[in-house]
């Protein structure tokens, strides 16, 4: 058996929901050994979220909570006691990274501050995840999910087109912004450790869920206004015609023609249709003005094939279409399942089902799965008495009193 690109690395998660435990789960599958602290009694948040297997809520078997935490241990400990605190202290002795995503200044309230704990320990790599990071003034402002999407940026030019332009801005589906902040985290972790074996220092690394979003958007649109200072709208970002169009079955495809010759090879995949020979359309500049009405006739086109259809003409045509794939079509998908990218995962409460793995394929450190996601505190005897040396008369006395 291959030894894991990240064996013999041990974290520290506490976090809730997704962007810290997005982190952590990305190290767990590059083989950290992965430690999550839960809250006695009540757990990760997302325990409560759906969906949970036949629409039964239940607090081991939410979808969410399974995906973002196969390969963890779970562990619980209140650290607003102060014996949990001490305990905090025993298992960041032993961390290579802490991953916490608590509101700035929680940390140092307890006295768990990355200052209180790289004195426990030097290499100690600490991780905060937080809407708008440890300094500036908004470090204080809550946040969800919605509002650090629109703090990005990102929600003023979705959706895009001259066609939305009256449009008010939307919100991406699911955690997209969480889950780049846990990715753009996980990077940050990686490279800390790389430059831990060379200095044999550990370090603090301040991660702002804003921040993270903004390196993903348009940076022509963030450039030019900080430049120039001219601001670039909603109709100038999308594509004058073609683009996410409907097809046939209720589907869609999406294309684009900047290239006179991407044009001239769709003109032609469609048979040469009179309209196309209008002077309005003659090149891309009349295309642009007259973008609506280029739509309108695509469409008469499109809805007589589906996307595969239309995927395979434009393919053989020299025309970039693509497939917009609904979560259907992807856990069908001959593809990857020929690439075996969704994998079976026992749970002891969920039973078998099906997840994604992992987005890359390493030769010599391939990705597995050692556990499926943790039952809350499934690993407290394995932890405290084995690796911290408890009694299990002491656990029995550390529940009794809430503390774990």
């Amino acid at each position: 058996m291959f030894e894991s690109a990240l064996a013999g690395i041990k974290v520290l998660e506490y976090c809730q929901m997704v962007a810290g435990p997005y982190c952590a789960k990305l190290l767990a599958d590059l083989g950290a050994e992965v430690v999550k602290i839960e809250k006695p009694g009540h757990g990760d948040e997302a325990r409560k979220r759906p969906p949970f297997p036949n629409d039964v809520p239940d607090a081991e078997t939410s979808g969410l909570f399974l995906y973002l935490n196969t390969n963890k241990l779970s562990i619980t400990l209140s650290v607003e006691t102060e014996t949990g605190r001490q305990i905090f202290k025993e298992l960041v002795r032993g961390a290579d990274v802490l991953v916490e995503d608590n509101a700035p200044g929680v940390m140092k309230k307890q006295g768990l501050d990355y200052e209180v704990l790289k004195e426990l320990n030097s290499k100690l790599i600490m991780v905060s995840i937080t809407p708008f990071g440890q300094t500036g003034s908004y470090r204080d402002h809550k946040a969800y999910p919605l509002n650090v999407f629109q703090a990005g940026g990102e929600g003023y030019l979705t959706p895009s087109g001259v066609e939305n332009v009256g449009r008010p801005p939307l919100k991406v589906g699911s955690f997209l912004e969480e889950y780049d902040s846990g990715l753009n985290a996980a990077i940050a972790v990686v490279a800390a450790l790389y430059w831990r074996t060379s200095s044999g220092r550990g370090q603090f690394i301040d991660i702002s869920k804003q921040e993270s979003l903004i390196s993903l958007n348009r940076m022509d649109v963030i450039v030019r206004y900080a430049n120039e200072r001219k601001l670039l709208t909603r109709a100038q970002q999308g594509v004058p015609y073609g683009g996410i169009l409907p097809c046939k079955g209720g589907d869609y495809t999406v294309f684009v023609t900047w290239e006179e010759r991407q044009w001239d090879r769709l003109v032609s995949m469609m048979g040469n249709p009179e309209w196309a020979r209008d002077e309005k359309f003659k090149d891309h500049g009349a295309r642009f003005k007259h973008g609506e009405l280029i739509n309108a006739l695509l469409m008469e086109w499109l809805v007589n094939f589906s996307k595969e259809e239309l995927y395979h003409m434009g393919q053989a045509h020299g025309v970039p279409f693509g497939m917009v794939s609904s979560v259907e079509d992807l856990v069908n998908s001959e593809h990857l399942r020929a690439r075996g990218f969704f994998v079976e995962i026992e749970h002891p409460k969920a039973g078998r089902l099906r997840y994604p793995s992992a987005p890359y394929k390493f030769l010599l450190t391939p990705w597995r799965v050692s556990r499926p996601a943790p039952l809350l505190g499934e690993h407290n005897e394995e932890v405290y008495c084995k690796r911290l040396g408890y009694e299990k008369n002491q656990l029995v006395k550390l529940r009794e009193a809430g503390i774990i």
